[in-house]
């Protein structure tokens, strides 16, 4: 991975690959979607509100799946000392959080009808609104550490990172540990409990909305070492 540690060559690459990565998951998210809502059956028992499947599982996979994309930047920053991590750390963050909150958001709404109520302190909503907070933790941690002018953020930072990893593990396992009113695992290594007519289009919006993530963080670490650039001959003019 050091290869890509000049931000000259990261930029060589990123640039192309954010609108490989961008349309293709537009496309397929759109389809995804699409299909989704006018094509697939209402389900049996939760009627057509089963249909906020399709945004809500990507936007909690994609919510625990960038934290532990912190995780893994955390630990190249602090063992590896790769100079794009902690900028990579900062560009996922905020997505991050915005599709953890797209989760909570749309859980909420898809559980008023299915369970009667708005919001239950269970293990699964709880431990996914306690990485919401951990995200705004990271993000503020992060605007405040005193590396933020390099577009990183500090060692304190990275532990945060690592640190909130364990909630991930947590949350997966929430609904076998704890009485739930969460439905269980729908989907495993050994199938799926949805039926194959549902489940179709999630392969598309779910693969859709991992491209565009991949792509935003790749626009987000550009522009981070865009700005770093300009703050950087900013300050040689004024020394000079």
């Amino acid at each position: 991975m050091h290869r890509f540690a000049n931000p000259a060559r990261f930029l060589k690459i990123a640039r192309p690959l954010t609108a490989w990565l961008f349309w293709p998951g537009l496309v397929l998210l759109l389809v995804g979607a699409g299909c989704g809502l006018f094509v697939t059956p209402a389900d049996y028992l939760q009627g057509e509100t089963v249909r906020i499947l399709y945004i809500h599982v990507p936007a909690a996979w994609l919510g625990m799946g960038g934290w532990m994309g912190i995780a893994i930047a955390a630990l190249m920053q602090l063992v590896w000392r790769h100079p794009l991590a902690a900028v990579a750390g900062r560009a996922i963050a905020i997505p991050g959080a915005l599709f953890t909150a797209i989760c909570l958001v749309t859980g909420s709404i898809w559980g008023r009808p299915t369970w009667g109520t708005w919001w239950e302190w269970d293990g699964r909503m709880t431990s996914m609104l306690v990485l919401f907070f951990l995200y705004l933790g990271y993000v503020a941690l992060g605007n405040a550490s005193s590396t933020q002018d390099r577009g990183g953020v500090s060692p304190v930072t990275a532990i945060f990172g690592l640190v909130g990893a364990v909630n991930i593990p947590i949350i997966n396992r929430s609904v076998v540990w704890w009485n739930s009113l969460h439905q269980g695992p729908s989907i495993t290594l050994r199938g799926s409990s949805i039926d194959g007519s549902l489940l179709w289009p999630l392969g598309l919006t779910l693969t859709g909305f991992s491209l565009l993530f991949a792509a935003i963080v790749l626009m987000r670490m550009r522009t981070i070492l865009a700005r770093n650039k300009v703050e950087a001959r900013m300050q040689r003019l004024a020394r000079g």
